[in-house]
């Protein structure tokens, strides 16, 4: 929660510079041994959790302020960004509200606003972020998908409703080329796509039909170390990939 100093300090930046009524929150998806995990927020109280998100300036385009926000918490540009839902319950905002209602005055408080937020996720580099701190405090840090704290306001249905667009995208796209380290083994890569799932797939039907896609590139080098045989090393045909990306395939998992 902030001071009446620092409210009164926000409002009045917000009012001059950002678009009222309308906000960006981002579920930033990563990929780390293994493990799907995701971005979130904690406030200087240390009891509070939110998804990284933000406002837009005035004369921003909104593809612009989502690329902006996401660099701003992850260190990332070039970040693959999906619109995916328009949140706009009524109530969505009250708790805000009710937490800062009586600090300023209604036409000079930022939060007493209603706001539509429009939602966007991003695939992005575990190992590439640089995590920084927000201006309310809030200290970004990587959860499991399966570890997340309680998340505020309307955080958590935003993130299932990310998930959900995800999981229904790899019926028709492409997904890893920005989760996956630059070399990768198909047990790896069919590792992503159960974690996203939630299931188990079979390792033949799953390796020809990657293969099938046309998107990968198999190495010439095996993965070296380990008690097992050691498997291709296999990386993104980045031009077959962003081809599937726009034109889409058929099937599903």
């Amino acid at each position: 929660m902030l001071t009446k100093k620092e409210l009164e300090d926000f409002c009045a930046d917000a009012g001059k510079n950002y678009l009222p009524h309308i906000s960006i929150d981002c579920v930033v998806f990563g990929f780390h041994e293994g493990v799907m995990k995701v971005l979130v927020l904690e406030t200087k109280n240390k009891d509070e959790w939110y998804l990284p998100g933000g406002f837009l300036l005035k004369k921003e385009p909104i593809e612009t302020a989502a690329n902006r926000i996401l660099k701003e918490r992850t260190g990332l540009d070039k970040i693959f960004l999906q619109q995916f839902h328009v949140f706009g319950d009524p109530e969505r905002s009250k708790e805000h509200f009710d937490m800062y209602k009586d600090m300023l005055p209604a036409n000079e408080n930022w939060f007493t606003n209603r706001f539509l937020t429009i939602g966007y996720y991003a695939l992005v580099d575990f190992y590439g972020t640089t995590l920084v701190q927000d201006q309310f405090g809030g200290l970004g840090t990587w959860r499991a998908l399966d570890d997340l704290p309680e998340l505020r306001l309307d955080h958590a249905l935003i993130l299932k409703t990310a998930l959900d667009t995800l999981r229904l995208q790899l019926n028709y796209q492409p997904i890893g080329y920005n989760l996956m380290p630059k070399e990768f083994t198909m047990p790896e890569l069919q590792k992503l796509y159960e974690t996203i799932l939630d299931k188990k797939l079979d390792r033949r039907n799953f390796q020809r039909r990657m293969l099938g896609f046309g998107i990968l590139t198999k190495s010439e080098h095996l993965r070296k170390g380990g008690a097992h045989k050691a498997p291709y090393l296999y990386s993104f045909d980045l031009e077959n990939y962003e081809a599937a990306l726009k034109e889409g395939f058929k099937g599903g998992w």
